[in-house]
């Protein structure tokens, strides 16, 4: 998949290019049928399949003071949109000048005018353009008038949840990720640099872990023991996440993941690792002491590999999330 950043990009020329248009936040089941039909328009006339993304957010630039926590961040979009056949993906700067635009700016003059788009593929509840002029009756009307399909995709709903992003930071922020993993079609996962932490794991818990930092502000899964895979250099490894405090070592206030990685025995600091959320086995809480809470670990690592070994097609699954 091509990459253009911006409206003013270098575009090679598009040949009958199906569009689809989206903040793709999570790329759930619901921006996957958005590609899906998208692929399908292009391929039948054997031309591009082409998605517009929007960075940052619209809402981190129209509401500054709550913006909403990011399900993956661009490079993470990128990869997915990729994965699901898109040819080329335009990456539009969000600024309140470009919030301004109307819809006739965006949709006649950018998506018709400059990328020469044969068919717009968009969500049920979409609009777009300044006041969200370009709602979906304005959409069939300007694809009316210039001769472009407008192909409108009903919500996906999975076991009653509607596929959105905001249903899965819901989920999410419950630690609910069985429920996550059914909306996104893949485990949710967390991403980051190995950090040096306290170096309790090993030599005071007798169970080393990889640390990440977290920010508070991106979408952090509730606080507790989860079972996840981990994977390191492409390959994938089974283990145990805590996110929290350490609250057993009342000296660390900062919110971390610690994932104690099984079968494996490397310095990885400063590596980065991706970390997959399968399920949440526990809350965390505090201990009497070190011994009380390496007897808990033990506990969790059976059960999180009782977990794992039921888990269908491993692999595949871990290093396609």
């Amino acid at each position: 998949m091509k990459v253009y950043r911006g409206m003013d990009a270098n575009f090679e020329p598009f040949h009958l290019p199906a569009v689809t248009v989206g903040n793709f936040d999570g790329v759930h089941r619901g921006h996957q049928a958005l590609f899906q039909k998208t692929v399908q328009l292009a391929e039948s006339r054997r031309g591009d399949a082409v998605a517009v993304t929007f960075e940052p957010h619209p809402m981190k630039v129209l509401r500054p003071a709550n913006p909403p926590k990011l399900i993956c961040d661009l490079e993470h979009k990128c990869e997915l949109i990729s994965r699901a056949g898109i040819s080329a993906l335009i990456v539009i700067p969000f600024t309140r000048d470009f919030a301004a635009r109307t819809a006739d700016e965006f949709v006649k003059g950018f998506l018709f005018g400059t990328l020469g788009m044969r068919d717009l593929v968009v969500g049920y509840d979409y609009a777009c353009g300044k006041d969200r002029q370009g709602n979906i009756p304005y959409l069939i009307a300007a694809g009316r008038e210039l001769g472009f399909g407008v192909h409108v995709v009903p919500p996906i709903t999975i076991d009653g949840m509607v596929a959105s992003s905001t249903k899965v930071r819901e989920l999410v922020s419950a630690g609910r990720m069985r429920d996550v993993a059914r909306l996104l079609g893949r485990y949710y996962q967390i991403r980051g640099v190995v950090q040096e932490g306290k170096r309790r794991g090993g030599p005071v818990i007798g169970f080393p872990t990889a640390n990440l930092h977290l920010d508070e502000e991106e979408l952090v899964p509730r606080s507790g023991v989860y079972v996840v895979q981990v994977i390191h250099e492409s390959r994938c490894y089974g283990g145990v996440l805590n996110i929290g405090r350490n609250p057993t070592f009342e000296d660390d206030e900062m919110l971390r993941a610690e994932a104690h990685i099984f079968d494996f025995n490397r310095d990885i600091y400063g590596d980065p690792i991706k970390i997959n959320l399968l399920e949440r086995i526990r809350e965390e809480r505090r201990f009497p002491g070190p011994g009380e809470l390496a007897r808990q670990i033990a506990e969790d690592i059976e059960g999180a590999k009782k977990i794992l070994s039921s888990e269908a097609d491993l692999e595949r699954a871990c290093l396609e999330a």
